[in-house]
């Protein structure tokens, strides 16, 4: 199995409505891509009081890197954006990184 991670960062006060719009796109897409095994959205405030914003992690899983190149294409590492995340995110990450899942209990 194959773990794909991910990071973005939202100001805080678009947090909850991105979370909404991260399960309309990118985990739905995930769930439509032969070899996804779930997904996991996380978030964390992080910045203080003058900086609010707040740390998104998608954390999706795959049968096979051959499933996680029918969501990503060739270049699995490169991220996957969709029309609005330019709208809501102030950092994010333009890469991802894989992981072999050696233990799930």
């Amino acid at each position: 199995m194959i773990a794909r991670t991910w990071r973005g960062v939202t100001r805080t006060a678009d947090a909850e409505v991105y979370a909404g719009y991260v399960e309309d796109t990118g985990l739905r897409a995930f769930g439509e891509t032969p070899g996804n095994l779930g997904a996991l959205l996380l978030r964390r405030p992080v910045g203080g009081a003058g900086d609010a914003t707040t740390e998104f992690l998608v954390v999706s899983f795959w049968d096979s890197m051959e499933a996680v190149k029918r969501f990503a294409g060739p270049v699995p590492e490169t991220a996957v954006f969709y029309p609005d995340d330019e709208r809501y995110l102030v950092r994010r990450d333009l890469s991802v990184d894989h992981f072999e899942v050696v233990v799930r209990r």
